[in-house]
């Protein structure tokens, strides 16, 4: 009998992007693999992406995490990169904890990790030191974030803010922009290439294109949050067509 993942996420309320672009590495993962995965979600309000509706949509996540447990998945993941950096340098091993404590509570202990933990994570696994960084927020809230990968030890050579403030917007960028936007960026010595550190904005269909057109490894909020869902399901972490990260070398 083939083995059945259950798959949580814990996402914003007008988040579209983490249950189309995670399902789709999984479905494909499947292709070439014999596990099998189903997809469960459970949403915290948030509409503007704005340091007082990301710290507001934060206290949500214990709910959540509850709720999911509820069904017993078998891992879960904290589909919001920016509500977590914005709340604190660290601050994803801190909500980590304290959401696996409420789903061991509820009897339904599975591994939690974040986006924002996965991401960086994943640029220790390619052994990245000095990165570029795109994403779709304001200038205020891109800088914390850049602040916040460079406290976790990387150099953020350069970086593009968008600055799309409406959530539902930033799911709506025609991925097809990111190349473009990449090459006007200084990424000579870069070690690789964050093209999408937010889990809303689409970025799985660009992700082969800038790896060819850079020669860099290019990795995104959510191919990040992939890896680190199949290392903690002690599945093997490989996906065709989502990058390096995924690629088996690692």
């Amino acid at each position: 009998m083939q083995k059945v993942f259950r798959i949580g996420q814990i996402v914003p309320s007008s988040n579209t992007t983490m249950e189309t672009e995670i399902p789709a590495m999984l479905t494909a993962r499947q292709q070439i693999r014999p596990e099998r995965f189903t997809f469960h979600s459970s949403r915290m309000r948030m509409k503007k992406v704005v340091k007082e509706e990301l710290a507001a949509m934060d206290a949500e996540s214990d709910r959540c995490a509850v709720e999911l447990s509820d069904a017993r998945v078998d891992v879960l993941g904290y589909a919001c990169l920016v509500a977590i950096m914005a709340m604190g340098h660290g601050y994803h091993r801190k909500s980590e904890q304290r959401l696996k404590a409420h789903t061991t509570e509820n009897g339904g202990d599975a591994p939690v990790i974040t986006s924002a933990g996965a991401l960086v994570d994943a640029l220790k696994v390619i052994g990245a030191k000095r990165i570029a960084v795109v994403a779709p927020y304001m200038k205020p809230l891109t800088e914390l974030v850049v602040d916040y990968i460079r406290n976790e030890g990387y150099e953020v050579v350069d970086y593009r803010a968008l600055e799309i403030p409406d959530n539902l917007e930033v799911g709506r960028h025609d991925p097809a922009k990111l190349p473009g936007i990449v090459a006007q960026m200084n990424i000579a010595d870069v070690d690789a290439i964050v093209l999408s550190a937010c889990v809303q904005m689409p970025s799985l269909p660009a992700v082969a294109k800038v790896e060819a057109m850079t020669g860099k490894p290019v990795i995104t909020a959510a191919i990040a949050t992939t890896y680190a869902m199949l290392r903690a399901l002690d599945l093997e972490p490989v996906v065709p067509g989502a990058g390096a990260l995924l690629s088996g070398a690692y």
